[in-house]
C-alpha cells in the first residue's frame, strides 16, 4: 500500500537561496546528499523549506525541479499549506498538478485557532478535491492550535484518504493515544526530531525529519534499526546527534539547518525575511556540536 512507501526516515528539504533567489544547483547538491544517505522519502516545500515565503511561481518551480532531480528513486511528498484557510487550499488543491508526488502533507489552519470541529471539517474539505493521499500535520507550535488525538483518530476512521499524521507537538503521551487507537495502515510519524526515537519505540513509523538534511546516514540508520528492534543501535546513533538538536532551533527553523549546510559546504545559510540567518554566536555553538558527531558505524 501507498501509506509503506512513507516509512522510516523523511526528511523535510529545505530550500536553499543565493542573493534572493532559489538556488537550484545547492538544492541538486542537498537532494543527492539525503538520497545518498539513505532516507525512505523526501518532503518538498515543508515547514523547513520555507514554503510560505516563497511565491507561487517559486514554489512550483521547487516542486518540478525536486521531482526531476529525485527522478522516482523514492517518494516525494509535496507540502501544501501556504493557504491553508480551507477555500483557499480547497481552491489549490483543485487546480494544481500534483503529478509525480507521492502524497500531500498540510498543516491546520494558522492564526484564528479552529475548535476541534473546525479542524476537521477543514480536512473532510481537503479530503473530497486531493487526488492524492493526504498526511496530516500536526505542528501547535506554529498554527496556535493543537489537532488533538480524538481528531487525527476520527480523520483516519473517516476516509482512508488520511494515510497518516505528522505529530510535531513533541507531546509523547499524545503520540501514544493516537498509536492505540489508530486503524490499520494509518501512519503515526515524528515531526519533532528529539522525541522521534522515544515516539519509535512505542510503535511509531518513523520522522519527517530537519536533522536528517545534515545527517541522512545517521538518521536513516538509527530509524531501520529502531523498526527492527535493534534498539541498542538505535540509542547509540541518537545520542550522537543529541547536542546538535537545540542549535538547529536557536535562531528559528531552517535557520539553523541551513547553516549547518553550509558547514557541510552543501549550500548558503541565506533565508528570507522574517527569517533571519543564524547568529554568529549560535553558528560557532553548531558548528561545535557537530564536529563532536562520529562518523557513522555501518550497521
Amino acid at each position: 500500500m501507498q501509506q509503506q512507501k512513507l516509512r522510516g526516515t523523511g526528511v523535510a528539504l529545505i530550500t536553499p537561496l543565493r542573493q534572493g533567489k532559489v538556488d537550484f544547483t545547492a538544492l541538486e547538491r542537498v537532494i543527492e546528499h539525503v538520497i545518498a544517505g539513505g532516507v525512505d522519502f523526501v518532503v518538498s516545500l515543508g515547514t523547513t523549506g520555507e514554503a510560505i515565503t516563497l511565491s507561487p511561481a517559486e514554489c512550483r518551480e521547487v516542486f518540478d525541479f525536486t521531482i526531476r532531480q529525485v527522478n522516482e528513486r523514492v517518494p516525494i511528498v509535496a507540502g501544501l499549506f501556504g493557504n491553508n484557510y480551507t477555500h483557499r487550499l480547497v481552491e489549490g488543491v483543485k487546480n494544481y498538478n500534483l503529478e509525480g508526488f507521492a502524497a500531500i502533507m498540510s498543516s491546520s489552519p494558522a492564526y484564528n485557532k479552529p475548535p476541534q470541529e473546525g479542524i476537521f471539517q477543514h480536512y473532510m474539505a481537503l479530503e473530497k478535491v486531493s487526488p492524492l493521499p493526504i498526511i496530516i500535520y500536526n505542528v501547535p507550535g506554529r498554527t496556535g492550535s493543537n489537532i488533538e488525538p480524538r481528531t487525527v483518530l476520527r480523520l483516519a476512521q473517516a476516509s482512508d484518504k488520511f494515510i497518516a499524521v505528522k505529530e510535531a507537538s513533541g507531546d509523547l503521551v499524545q503520540g501514544m493515544q493516537i498509536l492505540k487507537h489508530r486503524p490499520d495502515n494509518f501512519l503515526v510519524l515524528s515531526g519533532d526530531d528529539p522525541t522521534a526515537l522515544p515516539l519509535t519505540a512505542c510503535g511509531g513509523d518513523g520522522v519527517i525529519s530537519v536533522v536528517a538534511n545534515l545527517y541522512p546516514g545517521h538518521w536513516s540508520a538509527m530509524m531501520r534499526a529502531a523498526l527492527n528492534g535493534d534498539q541498542k543501535t538505535a540509542a547509540r546513533i541518537n545520542l550522537q546527534l543529541l547536542e546538535v538538536h537545540p542549535w538547529l532551533y536557536a535562531d528559528c527553523n531552517p535557520s539553523g539547518v541551513k547553516a549547518g549546510l553550509e558547514i557541510l559546504g552543501l549550500c548558503s545559510k541565506e533565508v528570507r525575511i522574517p527569517l533571519t540567518p543564524q547568529s554568529p554566536e549560535n553558528y560557532a555553538g553548531l558548528k561545535a556540536a557537530m564536529d563532536n558527531v562520529p562518523d557513522l558505524i555501518p550497521v
